[in-house]
């Protein structure tokens, strides 16, 4: 036979090709039917295919529809479990996990704190005016130019002069804020939503209103370097313990480089923004003038002016008006924009979860140039 003869031999009787091809059918079917019960038993014992199989199955049978963007994401998920229960075997961490911190806890994914910060805006809006920049360091350290070359007007022909301008270094340290907030067990229970809006609501209002005090105030030792603390802004006197002038005011604003006078902002706070409304110049026009367009500043001898609650009122040996190009004078250095930490035994018996919260981040004045303060007298 040749390679191509079949699998059986011709008998004394004459072969039925009907039968032939039957047979040759039903013995390719039984093959077929091994190699296919094989594949199923395979696949069967392999759990974790078939789940996604499933899956894609049914991923695939449903309709058509837009994304929903209300859907939170599955770092906003664990983060919600987390804060339910820290100890739960289950918890997929590597979701949470922005940065390293070798003291534990996990930080809160990007939803979170995105949100966080845009809660700081109504309390500290000197982040909306200054330069900000995010680091994973301690400190951020600034080359600094503290002098000029120095030229000399020559002769003909007489030899020239070395000079060399003169650098130093700015080191802008971070600073931490921390605090807790105690939560029934109840409210940690309850959705998703309920969670993230009760713990945002609560360190927003705190870590809020902390930092922007600091940003105008701050000491340095403990806290970031505020505007009115930096001793080599000039600060200008107003003649007067009482009050100031709009001759004052003017002063102030002309005192300024015009480069950083262009560019310049007024910061006082509420009452003092009342004072200066009710001023008129020598023609009798008001030298505070309504936003002209809707997004548009209010402004002060042509200048806009942002009201900071944390600028002190104008009284005596006080300085309530600032002046100046604030993204060019003040630098905000964030660390981490929120780390958390759950302690769900301390407050167990009282049922109620402690959530421990922290904040780094450091600021300093870095052009004092750039600014100008106008100070009542003592007395």
């Amino acid at each position: 036979m040749n390679a191509h003869a079949l699998p059986f031999e011709f008998k004394d009787a004459e072969p039925d090709p009907a039968k032939i091809v039957t047979e040759a059918l039903e013995g390719f079917q039984t093959k077929f039917d091994k190699r296919l019960k094989a594949i199923e038993t395979k696949s069967a014992n392999d759990n974790k295919l078939v789940e996604r199989l499933d899956r894609l199955e049914a991923k695939m049978n449903r309709p058509a529809q837009s994304a929903n963007d209300n859907e939170p994401k599955l770092e906003t998920k664990e983060f919600a479990n987390y804060l339910r229960n820290p100890a739960s075997a289950n918890l997929e961490t590597k979701t949470l996990r922005v940065s390293d911190d070798k003291s534990g806890g996990f930080f809160a994914p990007a939803d979170f704190t995105l949100e966080f910060v845009r809660d700081l805006v109504p309390f500290s809006p000197i982040r909306a005016l200054a330069s900000t920049k995010t680091t994973s360091h301690a400190s951020v350290t600034m080359p600094k130019r503290t002098g000029i070359t120095n030229a000399k007007w020559k002769g003909e022909l007489a030899d020239s002069e070395e000079s060399e301008p003169v650098f130093g270094e700015l080191e802008i340290p971070v600073r931490e804020m921390n605090t807790y907030v105690d939560i029934s067990n109840q409210l940690l229970q309850d959705s998703v939503a309920d969670v993230n809006a009760e713990v945002r609501l609560a360190l927003a209002e705190d870590f809020g209103q902390k930092e922007g005090l600091a940003f105008v105030s701050g000491n340095g030792p403990l806290q970031p370097r505020g505007l009115l603390t930096t001793t080599e802004v000039t600060t200008m006197a107003s003649g007067s313990a009482a009050d100031f002038t709009v001759g004052n005011l003017v002063d102030v604003l002309y005192t300024l480089p015009a480069f950083y006078r262009n560019r310049g902002t007024w910061l006082v706070n509420g009452t003092t923004l009342a004072k200066i409304r009710k001023m008129e110049n020598g023609l009798g026009q008001q030298i505070w003038q309504a936003s002209l367009a809707a997004g548009q500043p209010e402004t002060i001898l042509g200048r806009p002016v942002v009201e900071i609650p944390d600028m002190p009122d104008a009284v005596a040996n006080a300085t309530p008006i600032l002046f100046g190009d604030i993204a060019t004078a003040y630098r905000i250095i964030d660390r981490l924009d929120l780390s958390v930490f759950v302690n769900p035994y301390t407050l167990a018996s009282k049922g109620a979860t402690r959530i421990h919260a922290t904040r780094r981040v450091g600021a300093d004045v870095i052009q004092p140039k750039a600014l100008i303060k106008l100070k009542l007298a003592t007395s």
